[in-house]
């Protein structure tokens, strides 16, 4: 662990909410998890411990490791209670920019005048952020990628008014949780974002326009570019909408190029939003990805 940070508060306990979670108290900070909905916190905590008996029975993980990262990991009742005597937050709500900073102008009313306050963002504006806030010289982008116990990158994202001392907090926390960081300055989409969707819009069309099929498509970027995942499957894994909110900030903020495929649209309207509805571009059986017939 690191010297300043000791312990945690994830604030959202959703897919990316719990597997920050996950990371922190494997680490061995002592993690509060909170969430707004009733009970979420405590299903996010008993999902983990999921998670760790599949690693112990993988042989990734002893047993003794395994009930030291369940013993790290608190429910929160409030927001106020998770941000006491915290070192670092960590909020992972949508992406949206008043509800982030609803969510963190009640943080600094709570936690301690020096905590490090994180923003699991994908394409926000950590300096709008901060600013909104009062907080800008302790307000970081800390954007981790679907799911945060396997990947390795932890892109840290430097608003105008964050500190020199508050981005090497964020790169010792990085090292301390086994992550790969990389700084970028506070533009909108950062560096993988504005990567990453484009890609997954261009394959959206194509499948509009019948190129090839889902499947084609992903498999041509697997095996001709040595991805780890196609970008329709990985569009899946992120979120419809996620991916849709992020292209319409995008296009507003840049131009012309991140426009969001109809396609795309029409399936966020129908509900279909990947894996965590069980229908997106596959349909998913038990966690694992199917072609559409």
């Amino acid at each position: 662990m690191t010297d300043s940070i000791r312990t945690v508060a994830v604030l959202g306990a959703g897919t990316m909410g719990q597997g920050i979670a996950q990371v922190c108290a494997a680490a061995g900070f002592a993690t509060r998890v909170f969430d707004e909905a009733t009970g979420k916190a405590e299903q996010a905590i008993a999902a983990i411990g999921g998670q760790l008996d599949r690693l112990v029975g993988k042989g990734k993980l002893t047993e003794a490791q395994r009930t030291a990262a369940l013993a790290a990991l608190s429910p929160a009742a409030a927001l106020g209670a998770a941000c006491e005597k915290v070192d670092l937050v960590i909020e992972s709500a949508p992406e949206n920019m008043d509800l982030k900073t609803k969510i963190l102008t009640e943080v600094v009313a709570h936690a301690p005048p020096g905590a490090l306050l994180g923003s699991n963002t994908s394409s926000l504006s950590i300096t709008e952020l901060g600013t909104r806030i009062g907080a800008a010289d302790r307000t970081v982008g800390l954007h981790f990628f679907n799911p945060p116990p396997v990947m390795e990158l932890l892109e840290i994202v430097r608003g105008i008014g964050t500190s020199d001392a508050n981005v090497q907090r964020a790169l010792a926390f990085a090292a301390s949780i086994g992550k790969t960081p990389i700084v970028v300055r506070d533009f909108p989409g950062f560096a993988t974002s504005r990567l990453g969707v484009i890609l997954g819009a261009e394959a959206i069309r194509m499948l509009e326009g019948g190129v090839a099929s889902a499947v084609d498509i992903d498999r041509a970027m697997e095996l001709g570019y040595r991805h780890p995942m196609g970008p329709l499957k990985l569009t899946d894994l992120v979120g419809l909408d996620v991916r849709l909110a992020i292209l319409d900030h995008l296009f507003k903020e840049v131009g012309e190029q991140f426009r969001a495929p109809p396609l795309l649209r029409q399936m966020v309207r129908a509900g279909k939003l990947g894996k965590k509805t069980g229908e997106g571009f596959y349909v998913w059986k038990d966690g694992v990805a199917v072609a559409k017939a």
